[in-house]
Parts: C-alpha cells; structure tokens; sequence
C-alpha cells in the first residue's frame, strides 16, 4: 500500500467524500459536528450554513436548540480560534491541544514585549469570570484595573488561551451576539475537564475527517508542532499513501478512496470553512493561482464555491430590509451547465440565509 501514489483527483474525492460534500448526509447535527471535528465559528452564521451545505433537511433551529442545551458549543481550540463544537468532543480533545493556546499566548507576548504576571492574571480573570459570563471588554476593564501598568492585550490573551470558557448563547439569529459574553466551561458542562492526553484519537478524527493527510497536514489543522515522531509511532495503525510529490499521507484503514471520476456537485461554503484550512498543501480544494482571492488580508478567508470539487469563486448576501441577494463571483469562466446548477443551489442558500426576507434574487457578476 505505501507504494500506491493518490492523484490530486483522488485525494480531492476522499475529502469531500468525508466532509459530507460529495452529497449530503442523512446524519444528526451532533454526528456530523463530530465527524468535521467541529466547524470553524468566527462568523455566528458560519457554522449554520457550513451543516446547511452538508446535510439533508438541515434546520436552523435544530441545531440553536443544541447550543441553547448545551450539547454543542463554541469555545476556542484548534489554530486558538473559535470553533462549533460538540460537549462530547471539546471534553475529549481540551487538554491534548492545551499546548497550542500555550504556544499562541507566548508568542503574542512576545511580539508585544510584554511581561506579565501570568499566575495571578489567570487566576483574577477565573473568579471575575466565575461571578457571573463576562465579556471581554469587561474582562480587559477589570485587568486594567488589577495591573494599570502591564500590556492588556497580553492579559487577555493569557485568559483566552489558559482558561477553558465558552461563548454564552442568546436568542440572536445565528445564537451568538457580536459581543458574546464567557462563562467557564466546567460550569457550562457541568463537570471538570479531563487533563489526560488524547493525541491518538485526536489524530483518528482528524483523518477521519480529512484524510489521507501528511504529517505537516496534521500541524497545519491542529496547530501542534513537531508531530513526525509521535505520528510515527502510530505509523502500524494506519494505512501509508503518497501524493503525486511523493510525500507520505497517512490514512486510517478501510477508509474509501472514490474514484476520481466521481461527480462532485456545485456546493456552497461559509467563510472560515475547515475545508480550506485543514492542509497544508491545500491544491486538493484550491489552485494556487485562486489562494488571494480566497486567503484575504487580516486573516479573512472568504466565502466560497466549488464546481467539480475545487473553489472556483466566492459569494456573498446582501440584504437589505426586505430583499436579499445572492451574489455570485466566479474567479474564471465557468459553462452554462455549472452557472445553472450554481444559480438552483444559491436560491436555496440565499433562501435559509435571510429567511426573513420577501423577496429573493440570484445574479453573477460580470
């Protein structure tokens, strides 16, 4: 087996395939949230529209009702962004990926040149936060008031990354407002978090979900660095292809491999989407010559399309009280066949997007 080389075709297929995009799946929102390990959340709708695209019959209020029971959550994990999560998972993967939040707060220390006292900054934040959910500007008034002198931006950053908080849902459209308040994560759940190091299963979702993928693949969605030797040592439990530039991607077994002729239908994805965020060589979803009009400045990554399963342009809703647009903007030329089915799946989108709207238009631009 780890003679066979996978095509950019076949690794593209295998993806979508696991991310529930070569059609939609008839699973529960827990399950699919699972199987994606999560779904990137800086964006409130992103997540909506990321199971929207990826599931049959998807309802917006099924999936506030499991944020407002708890059973899902966003809280900050991977890469140290926001992240849709099941309590299931975020419990099982919290302290295997404790080293990444570490990592990204001592690097913003260290590019502002600050020094702060750590211990007793968390531990000020922890019971402010335990009073009652706090915003982060309410957080950032309270550290500026303990240390007047110290840098708060670091301070905020050492409370983000070293205290498992969620968001606190409210009864705003996508579930979460633009200035969402914290509570701890012990108490949202209703139990203590678990310390003990999960990276096996860590790794097996991540393929489950991804794959086949290569050990920088793994860094690049995890944020955890230096993986060689441990994904290694899991070398005899998992399957070994290589790409057509003959790097190594590790694959959990029994996993499909479809065929690279299989039809992939024109899907719409949110901004953020971990399809475009979760390899390091991300050729498998996106052509080079597309990467800066998708990665945009500020660490934005844009709202996208694909057709035949690779991005092929970006979208966007504007609404106004009582209209809502959907506009379409392919990076190339693209056949009628493709504009069509493009058009019938963007009423849909535009559709559960601004379901409040009275009247629905889908255009291209020129």
């Amino acid at each position: 087996m780890a003679d066979r080389v996978l095509t950019l075709r076949e690794l593209n297929r295998a993806t979508l395939a696991r991310q529930m995009l070569l059609e939609r799946a008839d699973v529960s929102i827990p399950a699919a949230i699972e199987r994606l390990v999560g779904l990137q959340a800086q964006q409130a709708i992103a997540p909506y529209i990321g199971l929207w695209t990826r599931l049959n019959d998807f309802k917006r209020d099924d999936l506030s009702r499991l944020i407002d029971e708890h059973t899902v959550i966003k809280a900050t994990l991977m890469r140290s962004t926001l992240h849709l999560f099941t309590a299931k998972d975020y419990l099982l993967l919290r302290a295997t990926l404790q080293p990444v939040l570490t990592s990204a707060f001592e690097a913003i220390a260290k590019g502002r040149g600050a020094e702060i006292d750590f211990y007793k900054v968390v531990a000020a934040a922890r019971e402010f936060i335990t009073q009652e959910p706090r915003s982060f500007a309410e957080i950032s008034a309270m550290l500026t008031e303990l240390a007047p002198d110290a840098d708060v931006g670091s301070m905020r950053y050492a409370v983000r990354t070293h205290i498992p908080m969620v968001q606190v849902p409210t009864k705003t459209e996508w579930s979460y407002p633009g200035n969402p308040k914290f509570t701890l994560a012990e108490a949202w759940l209703g139990q203590s978090l678990p310390t003990e190091d999960n990276f096996k299963t860590l790794i097996f979702h991540y393929l489950a979900a991804f794959g086949p993928a290569s050990v920088t693949d793994m860094q690049t969605w995890s944020g955890l660095s230096k993986l060689k030797d441990a994904v290694d040592a899991l070398r005899p439990e998992l399957v070994v292809y290589r790409d057509e530039g003959r790097r190594e991607v590790f694959d959990l077994p029994d996993m499909p491999i479809p065929a690279e002729d299989m039809p992939a239908p024109e899907r719409f994805l949110p901004e953020y989407d971990n399809l475009l965020l979760s390899h390091s060589k991300r050729t498998r979803v996106i052509a080079d010559e597309y990467r800066s009009q998708v990665y945009l400045p500020g660490l934005r990554v844009r709202s996208t399309f694909l057709v035949d399963g690779f991005v092929r342009g970006g979208w966007k809703i504007d609404k106004t009280k009582s209209a809502a647009t959907l506009t379409i903007e392919p990076f190339a030329p693209i056949t009628k066949q493709n504009r069509d089915a493009l058009a019938a799946e963007g009423e849909k989108l535009v559709r559960f997007a601004a379901a409040d709207a009275k009247t629905f238009e889908v255009k291209f631009a020129e």
